[in-house]
């Protein structure tokens, strides 16, 4: 009998309890009012209420550090009001013995550029395939804001066809370190980082060999186009003064489709040349960035541009088609020669959504 009460005891406060809860939350709702409150502006209000309010305003509202928000309030200005006081010229000359990345035994270097507490986009050299000591004689313009404490970052990647490109070293140099409008020829060790707890490996990196120089802008002559997008660098030494030099990036392509297989590269003839990317396989929408130049002693004024976008494929045997064309663009060069630089998308002649991103750029000495 006592087993039986001790059940029924437990099962009816189960029961009870549950039953109290859900009565308790529907008397609840029942009872919450529908009507929005009713939210009034401080001017509004009496003084009586402000008064009511007031222990729930912050101390900070209440008794604000007006030191410390002027400080604040300057330190924004300043780095608003940061402006361009001077122009750092870099060029980058060659790279010597660079460490080896890829299993082949090679690497394809290219050299970035940047400037600490800079927001624009880092500049970057054409990549230099199957070479561990490239030149590249390149010069960059750098827009300066503060002298004494901005340093230019230089790391030398290894270009890579799919996924990220892999470094192989770096190095800075200290702005307030140069000479004003002298140059300085450097030879930089390259390091795996500037971290200074970072251990130093006793197998060599390579040598970064560059040219830089600080010139600080004039009173009330600062240039007008700093921010131009459509700016491009000087053509290297040697190029010829009545020509130029003709840089064309391969950036990317998009919807492609080949009939029997889709690996693409991208083949460019200009002048009787014959340039070509490397081969993406199994991708429709590929990535190469490889930059491409061609030196000229005048401008390509009505001279044209055949880009073709072709897939081959290594199998042998019965395969019957082992290279097929996924489209083509012609470009006329007129437009890169008064623009200084194009950047587009074309859309492939015989292909059926196709397109293709190429930028040109038209360099020259002055």
């Amino acid at each position: 009998m006592g087993t039986i009460s001790t059940i029924l005891g437990t099962f009816g406060f189960g029961f009870g309890t549950t039953v109290g809860i859900v009565i308790g939350y529907y008397l609840f709702i029942y009872h919450q009012s529908t009507d929005d409150p009713e939210i009034k502006p401080l001017v509004e209000l009496d003084s009586e209420t402000i008064a009511t309010m007031f222990p729930e305003i912050p101390l900070w509202v209440k008794n604000p550090d007006f030191d410390r928000i002027d400080w604040l309030n300057k330190l924004i200005g300043h780095i608003a009001m940061k402006k361009p006081v001077g122009l750092l010229n870099v060029k980058v000359i060659k790279a010597i013995k660079l460490k080896k990345k890829d299993l082949l035994g090679g690497s394809d270097p290219y050299v970035k550029l940047t400037l600490s507490g800079d927001k624009v986009p880092g500049k970057k050299t054409v990549v230099k395939h199957s070479n561990l000591n490239p030149e590249w004689n390149e010069e960059f313009d750098l827009v300066v804001k503060e002298p004494e404490s901005q340093e230019l970052q230089l790391i030398v990647y290894d270009w890579e066809q799919v996924g990220k490109h892999d470094k192989i070293g770096m190095n800075v140099i200290q702005l307030k370190d140069l000479t004003l409008e002298e140059p300085k020829l450097m030879t930089l060790e390259l390091l795996k980082s500037m971290e200074p707890n970072e251990p130093v490996s006793e197998k060599s990196r390579g040598q970064l060999v560059v040219e830089v120089e600080y010139k600080p802008f004039k009173e009330d002559e600062i240039p007008e186009n700093l921010d131009d997008p459509n700016a491009v660098e000087k053509a290297p030494e040697g190029t010829p003064s009545g020509g130029g030099l003709l840089v064309v990036i391969v950036h990317e392509a998009e919807d492609l489709e080949g009939k029997y297989h889709t690996n693409p590269s991208v083949r460019l003839m200009f002048k009787g040349e014959e340039r070509k990317t490397k081969r993406v396989k199994k991708n429709r929408e590929p990535r190469w960035d490889e930059d491409f130049q061609f030196p000229l002693d005048e401008p390509p004024i009505n001279d044209k541009l055949h880009v073709e976008v072709i897939s081959t494929t290594s199998r042998i045997g019965l395969n019957m088609h082992p290279k097929e064309t996924l489209g083509y663009v012609v470009i006329n060069l007129g437009d890169v020669v008064s623009n200084r630089r194009i950047n587009d998308k074309y859309h492939l002649i015989d292909s059926k959504n196709g397109r293709i991103q190429i930028e040109l750029q038209w360099r020259t000495s002055s």
